[in-house]
């Protein structure tokens, strides 16, 4: 009864209620300074230290694991862009060497079109030759009419005729 009595007054009630409290946390920091000294004194052998280890290397292998995924994966994708650019390479080479043979080709047809111009210079160069000397006899001819020796430029005529080239008589 008097502790009831005790607990009824407000000022006592609020004494206690602050003192219990003050209990409960010095509780919590005794038991929060004794986890830190077992931290302190973390040994491979303890309970505590062992349970740590193993989780350690179970951390250490999964790391090892997902390094390796990752690396192969680098790989892989590295060897599909080296066997892209390969391919690449090979179509760019195809490619190439058909131009090189197409310029080859044409680089052939040029030399035979020049070919051709030369000796169709030459053709006409005679022909040019050829006219030339016929206005000179045609101009003679003219002049020998006009002299009035019709009877000697006939003669000069049947004997300066032109002779029929051999690629013309075949």
């Amino acid at each position: 009864m008097q502790a009831r009595r005790l607990l009824l007054d407000p000022a006592i009630h609020e004494e206690f209620t602050r003192l219990k409290n003050l209990v409960e946390e010095k509780e919590k920091k005794v038991k929060e300074l004794q986890d830190n000294i077992n931290a302190v004194s973390f040994t491979t052998q303890s309970k505590m230290g062992k349970m740590l280890m193993a989780k350690c290397r179970t951390l250490q292998e999964e790391n090892e694991e997902v390094g390796n995924h990752a690396s192969e994966g680098k790989i892989h994708e590295l060897a599909m862009k080296v066997a892209l650019q390969k391919s690449q390479n090979a179509q760019i080479r195809s490619q190439f060497e058909g131009l090189q043979k197409h310029m080859q080709g044409l680089t052939n047809d040029v030399e035979r079109s020049n070919q051709t111009v030369v000796i169709l210079q030459e053709k006409l160069q005679d022909k040019d030759q050829e006219i030339q000397k016929l206005k000179q006899k045609l101009q003679q001819k003219n002049l020998m009419m006009e002299d009035g020796r019709s009877d000697a430029a006939e003669n000069f005529i049947e004997c300066d005729k032109p002779e029929v080239p051999k690629e013309a008589a075949n």
